[in-house]
């Protein structure tokens, strides 16, 4: 019997081993049936190069899960589903008919002509470049990012509660540090998701990591590194009403405290709306007015201006009125255009916070700060030699990227249009060769940020770097997406960007590039090695 037994094991391993062994270690050993394909052939590198240094594009400002954010309904469709792409990717209730119920997606690019509702398999009208409430971040669109070249992607946890307010649907809490335990959450359940495809725990591509240590070692094997971040308006609950703190110390020790140990290593001490930390720099146009009625509304402050101090500048306010946000019976401020600065810095307890955030050795993001409070961050650091200062997308004066470089800090700039992008890159170059960096980006997917729009020019198939992959048009379902005809849609179509930078800004700024991933790792090793 046992004999029996034993030969009938021997024989079923046998015939299990072959296919195990056939499969290569960058193809998942199952996925969901029907799912989006990958649309990228050929073994992702591994390994360093010639002088021990890692290799990857570094994605430094993404949202992976603000599906969860914004009180859960804002933006439609999953990151992943054990049911795969037609489980995950289908519109919300309320945008049908015809998508007329997508209001937020219809007040923030003024369409309100609706769109297509159905998702799987059509993807008629969604994601596009132009959406702002569909998801961007499907886990498979991400992972043709990885195959593609990425090495590293920060995910930003975010919310915005006056938002989630406002919004008529929602099924989950609109406290920002509730939807940041929530996101984080769901992001280690994407790990063991991926794990599952790939064999078991630690073997998929998608590694949550925790210090520099971790990160180099997954890079090496040729997986993506992901870090969690942190970006909302009221962070630990420091809000400011009437221009009074609404936090203390004990609450941002405990909340520094919290985040750390859910492995969050950056994060953002203010975003949109001026807080008890700090003061933002502005948004412009009618964005801008729009959330400055929001501050208003969720602070009782307006933006306040005054004449900048040195060189740097916040943007230029947007017209503040009349919106809906704004009661019948108060009237928005009008700026004078030679201030262009907020009057609010680094408030005290700002400044307790960025010493709260060296003392745990983490890295703070400085873009979205207001000029003087910037200024104040950076004077700070440099006081304390502290090397871990972030701009991932572009929201920092461009004269700050000097001092950010000199203390040994990253700066990633935004997945604008390719023209835009190499642009700006091509400003910094002399600063990147004299400091010896690599260079990033940020794209801001499901972040309501703007994509690159379509631009003509890519050949498929094509490979983002000479030893690299052969990517290929995206498919998902019945629909192809082409960078050229498409633009920036989702995650999966940054290695078609980053073909749009290699044409327009040539081999060198691809090697920049492709340097991201070590300049990262620097600038967090800095951070973890520093001592007071």
């Amino acid at each position: 019997m046992l004999l029996r037994l034993a030969l009938a094991v021997s024989l079923t391993l046998a015939a299990l081993t072959p296919a195990t062994a056939s499969t290569p270690w960058w193809e998942p050993v199952a996925r969901p049936a029907q799912d989006s394909q990958i649309n990228v052939t050929g073994e992702p590198f591994k390994g360093t190069d010639g002088q021990g240094r890692v290799r990857g594009f570094v994605d430094a400002h993404n949202h992976l899960m603000t599906d969860q954010a914004f009180g859960g309904r804002l933006i439609c469709g999953e990151e992943f589903d054990e049911q795969g792409a037609q489980a995950a990717l289908k519109d919300c209730p309320e945008h049908y008919p015809a998508g007329i119920g997508a209001l937020f997606e219809a007040i923030v690019t003024n369409d309100f002509d609706g769109h297509d509702p159905v998702g799987w398999p059509t993807f008629k009208d969604w994601p596009s470049y132009k959406t702002v409430s569909h998801q961007q971040n499907y886990y498979a669109w991400l992972e043709r990012a990885w195959r593609g070249g990425q090495r590293v992607l920060v995910t930003d946890l975010t919310s915005n509660a006056t938002l989630c307010v406002i919004y008529p649907f929602k099924d989950k809490p609109c406290d920002e540090m509730t939807s940041v335990r929530l996101q984080a959450k769901r992001t280690y359940e994407l790990q063991d998701f991926v794990d599952r495809q790939f064999g078991g725990p630690g073997k998929g591509w998608f590694r949550i990591v925790t210090s520099s240590e971790q990160a180099r070692d997954v890079i090496e094997q040729g997986k993506l590194a992901v870090i969690m971040g942190i970006e909302t308006s009221e962070l630990f609950g420091c809000r400011q009403l009437l221009d009074l703190p609404l936090c203390g110390r004990g609450d941002i020790d405990r909340g520094l405290d919290e985040v750390y140990a859910l492995g969050v290593r950056s994060a953002f001490l203010c975003h949109k709306f001026d807080n008890a930390l700090c003061g933002v720099r502005f948004d412009s146009g009618v964005q801008g007015g729009v959330l400055n009625a929001g501050q208003f509304l969720r602070t009782g402050t307006w933006w306040k201006t005054e004449k900048c101090a040195g060189p740097q500048q916040d943007n230029p306010i947007g017209v503040a009125g009349p919106n809906a946000l704004i009661p019948a019976n108060v009237v928005a401020p009008r700026y004078d255009e030679e201030k262009r600065c907020n009057v609010r810095g680094l408030t005290s307890l700002g400044e307790y916070a960025v010493q709260g955030m060296m003392k745990r050795h983490m890295m703070i993001e400085i873009d979205h700060m207001s000029v003087k409070a910037a200024g104040r961050t950076l004077d700070l650091a440099a006081e304390a030699h502290y090397p871990g200062i972030l701009s991932s997308h572009s929201w920092m004066d461009a004269q700050w990227t000097e001092k950010v470089y000199q203390l040994g800090g990253f700066v990633a700039g935004y997945e604008n249009d390719a023209p835009t992008y190499v642009a700006q890159a091509a400003a910094a170059e002399p600063l990147r060769r004299k400091y010896d960096v690599g260079i990033g980006f940020g794209s801001d997917f499901n972040g309501v940020g703007s994509h690159p729009a379509p631009r003509t020019g890519v050949t498929y198939p094509f490979r983002t770097y000479p030893e690299g992959p052969l990517v290929d048009r995206q498919r998902t379902g019945d629909r192809v997406w082409d960078i050229n005809t498409d633009g920036g849609a989702h995650v999966g179509l940054l290695p078609d960007w980053i073909e749009q930078i290699h044409q327009a800004g040539g081999d060198q700024l691809v090697r920049d590039m492709l340097g991201g991933a070590e300049s990262y790792l620097r600038t967090w090793s800095g951070t973890q090695r520093w001592k007071s």
